[in-house]
């Protein structure tokens, strides 16, 4: 259970359940609530200021986005990732965007690059002030916006259901990287090759993109839960 004092936050009495909702999750998606940490009603209902309604409604609503889970004799915990885990994301990962790539560039829309390169320029300035929570969530929203401006209803459906558990490992793979201002130049390649409408290219640079975070974090993942429990 994350200590008194850390950023997840006392909240006020509002519509409760998004708001509790929101908390825990940017708590299990920034590693403050580690993966196998249970979640305790009593104490996070004590740190947030709300009744256990609201949080075990928010506690469901984490268990159907897979970020949670509920063992026997034990109750609700940040659920845990294996390797197994993380290849499977990834794999999926690189078979939803790379359609998503392709989509958009048959729609050959101008308007659409300009909205990449502007969550791009987002997330250089987040990460040249060296704020990684920030560049955290734009990269993900970068990865939101390719499979949004793809126009295809059953991709976006698709993506919802895995997306808390991508922006997660996200966190968690961005956390290692010492250079954070690199994690938003490795999208830019991949918006050249959009506006360029090149599909070979950008196909090749989007699965190189997912592929090789995904293959560090499955090849490195005992040292990067070690380094969470500590």
């Amino acid at each position: 259970m994350a200590a008194p004092g850390k950023s997840l936050n006392h909240i006020d009495n509002k519509p409760l359940r998004d708001r509790v909702l929101d908390a825990l999750r940017d708590a299990i998606v920034s590693a403050e609530l580690k993966p196998g940490e249970p979640l305790i009603e009593l104490e996070l209902s004590a740190q947030l200021g709300v009744s256990r309604a609201p949080l075990r409604e928010a506690i469901q609503i984490l268990s159907r986005e897979g970020l949670v889970e509920t063992i026997p004799y034990r109750g609700a915990i940040v659920r845990n990732l294996s390797r197994r885990d993380i290849e499977e994301l990834y794999s999926l990962r690189s078979v939803l965007e790379s359609f998503a790539v392709q989509r958009i560039i048959e729609r050959n829309d101008a308007e659409q690059v300009t909205r990449l390169r502007a969550v791009f320029e987002s997330m250089l300035t987040a990460a040249q002030g060296g704020d990684l929570k920030a560049v955290n969530n734009i990269d993900r929203e970068f990865h939101d916006t390719l499979i949004e401006l793809s126009d295809h209803n059953l991709l976006v459906m698709t993506w919802s259901s895995v997306s808390m558990r991508v922006r997660q490992v996200m966190a968690l793979r961005n956390r290692r990287n010492s250079d954070i201002t690199r994690i938003a130049y490795n999208h830019l390649p991949i918006i050249e090759a959009i506006q360029k409408a090149d599909e070979a290219e950008a196909l090749r640079l989007i699965r190189e993109h997912v592929a090789s975070s995904g293959d560090l974090l499955a090849e490195n993942w005992d040292t990067v839960m070690e380094s969470l429990a500590q």
